[in-house]
């Protein structure tokens, strides 16, 4: 199964895809789309779709999982972000694939064990989970954490239904 996480953003938009075998996650790719910080919110928000879409057809991911967002002080910023948002939701339906939402303490949970880890503490178990890999700044790298969680959730999702249709098969 190929995963694509996608951490939200409306100037960085962060992309992080691993394929997971069993027990075994290998890091497919990584990267950011960028908006520029001018121009309309519109153009903007194309400009991310346009990107995003682009990663999905080079890659090819089976699912996706999305960073569910939160609401700050900041009102406006958090409605131009939650638009952000809905390109991440978007676009991978666009292309046929399911979305898992989760939010950003049950991300940092499955990867660091806390649910109030720092950025730091986040790179560190990407980059243990995932050797050699050098994400493409903190978006990439907290999408490629909400890559692993999926993973994580998937993987037990897959225990469950396997013993949910050996018990009823007895």
């Amino acid at each position: 199964m190929r995963v694509i996480g996608i951490d939200p953003g409306l100037r960085n938009l962060g992309w992080g895809i691993v394929d997971v075998a069993g027990s075994k996650v290998a890091h497919v790719g990584n990267g950011v789309c960028k908006s520029s910080n001018k121009g309309a919110l519109a153009d903007r928000l194309l400009e991310l779709h346009t990107q995003l879409d682009a990663v999905l057809r080079e890659y090819k991911p089976d699912t996706a999982a999305v960073e569910q967002t939160f609401v700050n002080k900041d009102g406006a910023g958090t409605l131009k972000l939650g638009q952000a948002r809905g390109i991440c939701l978007l676009v991978p339906a666009q292309h046929g694939l399911c979305v898992a939402e989760y939010a950003p303490n049950a991300v940092k949970k499955v990867v660091v064990g806390v649910g109030h880890a720092d950025k730091g503490q986040v790179l560190h178990m990407v980059k243990m989970q995932l050797k050699g890999v050098e994400p493409a700044g903190p978006d990439a790298a907290d999408a490629l954490a909400i890559a692993l969680c999926h993973a994580h959730h998937a993987r037990f999702a897959g225990r469950l239904d396997a013993a949910v249709a050996k018990a009823g098969a007895a």
